[in-house]
């Protein structure tokens, strides 16, 4: 007995029911499933019109769920690769810049927790927070000692 693959449609709300998901990510994972040309535009249009898809619900929960980790440069990588526009990326991302050096601060305190005996580790530490997409300025300021890092 052959089991009836799943539609286009099914397929996307299995994907949107594990996390939220952009229209490019969906277009993208499930290309290889279409069978007729335009049927997976329809399903993903009757799915926005529904509310199923909603970019900006994409766009708090990446950053939701990675701020506390990642710096602003990071996540903006992670958003414009959902393909998400230019304009709700730069609104997401200027909204982190306020909370941007506390959180480079926590992060770089879980890893390190003290400051730099010398340049080599102050390299390293540096290293640390620049892949996490910390700005240079935001990493001089938590490796510089200044303020309190309580």
């Amino acid at each position: 007995m052959a089991f009836a693959q799943p539609s286009l449609k099914g397929r996307a709300l299995r994907l949107l029911a594990m996390r939220e998901h952009s229209r490019a990510e969906l277009e993208r994972k499930l290309r290889a499933h279409e069978q007729e040309p335009g049927t997976l535009k329809r399903a993903l249009d009757e799915l926005q019109a529904r509310g199923f898809i909603d970019e900006q619900r994409v766009a708090d929960s990446v950053v939701n769920r990675r701020a506390p980790r990642l710096g602003a440069g990071r996540i903006k990588q992670e958003l414009q690769a959902k393909g998400l526009d230019a304009e709700r990326v730069a609104l997401a991302v200027a909204s982190l810049k306020a909370t941007e050096v506390e959180r480079a601060r926590e992060v770089w305190r879980k890893k390190f927790g003290e400051l730099p005996a010398d340049a080599a580790a102050r390299a390293k530490q540096a290293r640390f927070l620049a892949a996490r997409g910390f700005a240079g300025d935001v990493i001089r300021r938590v490796l510089g000692g200044d303020d309190t890092l309580g």
